[in-house]
C-alpha cells in the first residue's frame, strides 16, 4: 500500500449512465456527448486538493474473484489505497461464482453494483462507459466527471467492441481528459467467421483490429484539440499489444505486428508511456505472465505533475491462476493495478 494525504468530501455528483447500443442496434455517433439517466447531488465544503491519485485496474469479468465474498476483499484493498479517481476495465460481471457459466448482469444491475462496491472506499460517481459486448470500463470517483464522448465504432468505419469513453475531470483549476479503452483481445480480427479464424490469425487480424480501433479511439479524442500536448491529457487501459518501448525484454522483430498499437501511439500523438519513463531500462509486467499490456499514457504537461508511479504485486494483487484451471480465470484477476499519483499544485 502507497500512503498519502487524505481529503475531505466536497461536492459530490453520482452519475449513472446507460451503455452504448448492442451490436444489432445503431451506435451512437462518437460526436454526441453521453446525457445521465440519473443524477444524485450532495454538497459539502472541502479544501482544493493538491494531489490526486488514479488506480487502474482490469478486474477480469467484474472481479469474479470478488463473488465468494461480495467483493470485501476488493474493497478493503481499494480502500487502503485511498484513490481519488478509479478506472476499471471490464467492470461488467459476466460468469457465475466459482464458475465457467455464464451469468450476466444487466448493465442496470451493474450500475447498481457499481454505486454500493464504489460506496466503500468513498466514491460516489460511477460511470459505465459505452460497449458492444459485456466488457466495458468503469470508472468511480471522488470527483465529478463529465463525459464527452463515448466510442463504440461504426460499421462503416471501425467497430470498438470493448468500448471507449472520453470524460474530463475538472480539478484545482485544471482541466483533465482521461481517455479509457480496451481493445480487442483475439488474435483473429473482429467479426470473423469461426471457420476463417485460423486464416485470420496468419494474416495478423487481431493486430490489425487492435491498430484500427486505437486510431479511431485517438482520432475521436486527443487528435481533435490542435494543442492536446499543451492540455492535460491521460489515456488508459489494457491495449492487448505489446510496445516497441519493451523490445529488450520481449526481443521481437521490431518490425513484429504485435507492436502496431503503440507505434502509432508513440508516432501520432502527443502521448508518453507513463511507467516506462518513471522505469526506462525496467520491464514491468502488467499480467500473470510476462507480459506488460496495461498501460497509462499522458501528454507532457501532466506527466511533469506525476510524482509517484507503481505496478502494485502484493499479497493480494499478484494474480494466481484458478486452481480448478476454469477458463482462463485468475484471482483476484489476471492483472495487476496501477496507481499514479499527481502533484497539482
Amino acid at each position: 500500500m502507497i500512503n498519502k494525504p487524505l481529503f475531505k468530501s466536497f461536492t459530490i455528483l453520482a452519475f449513472l449512465f446507460s451503455a452504448a447500443p448492442c451490436l444489432t442496434a445503431s451506435a451512437s455517433s462518437p460526436s454526441e456527448p453521453t446525457t445521465a439517466a440519473q443524477q444524485l447531488v450532495l454538497t459539502s465544503s472541502a479544501k482544493t486538493p493538491t494531489t490526486l491519485r488514479l488506480l487502474y485496474w482490469n478486474i477480469q469479468n467484474g472481479m469474479w474473484d470478488g463473488q465468494t465474498d461480495d467483493y470485501k476483499r476488493f474493497t478493503d484493498w481499494v480502500a487502503a489505497q485511498d484513490p481519488d479517481i478509479c478506472v476499471w476495465c471490464e467492470g461488467q460481471k459476466n460468469y457465475a461464482t466459482n464458475s465457467a457459466s455464464a451469468e450476466r448482469e444487466t448493465e442496470a444491475e451493474c450500475l447498481s453494483r457499481w454505486k454500493r462496491l464504489a460506496a466503500r472506499y468513498g466514491h460516489a460517481n460511477i460511470y459505465l462507459s459505452a460497449h458492444r459486448d459485456n466488457y466495458p470500463q468503469v470508472i468511480t470517483s471522488k470527483y465529478p466527471v463529465e463525459v464527452i464522448k463515448r466510442l463504440t465504432g461504426q460499421p462503416s468505419d471501425t467497430i470498438v467492441a470493448h468500448g471507449a469513453s472520453w470524460s474530463v475531470l475538472k480539478i484545482a483549476k485544471k482541466r483533465i481528459n482521461i481517455v479509457t479503452l480496451h481493445t480487442w483481445p483475439q488474435s483473429y480480427a473482429y467479426g470473423i467467421p469461426t471457420s476463417d479464424r485460423q486464416a485470420s490469425t496468419k494474416r495478423h487480424g487481431g493486430d490489425s483490429t487492435r491498430t484500427a480501433e486505437l486510431q479511431y479511439i485517438c482520432n475521436n479524442t486527443i487528435l481533435t484539440h490542435p494543442n492536446a500536448k499543451d492540455e492535460l491529457w491521460m489515456m488508459m487501459g489494457d491495449f492487448n499489444a505489446r510496445s516497441p518501448l519493451d523490445n529488450d525484454t520481449y526481443k521481437l522483430d521490431e518490425n513484429s505486428s504485435v507492436f502496431w498499437v503503440h507505434n502509432y501511439i508513440l508516432a501520432h500523438t502527443p502521448y508518453v508511456d507513463i511507467v516506462k519513463k518513471q522505469y526506462p531500462g525496467t520491464f514491468l509486467t502488467t499480467t500473470g505472465h510476462k507480459s506488460r499490456i496495461d498501460f497509462i499514457y499522458a501528454t507532457a504537461p501532466l506527466y511533469q505533475l506525476v510524482k509517484n508511479v507503481q505496478v502494485i504485486s502484493d499479497s493480494y494483487t499478484t494474480p494466481v491462476r484458478d486452481p480448478q484451471n476454469l477458463s482462463n480465470f485468475w484471482h483476484p484477476s489476471d492483472h495487476r493495478p496501477i496507481i499514479v499519483d499527481f502533484m497539482l499544485k
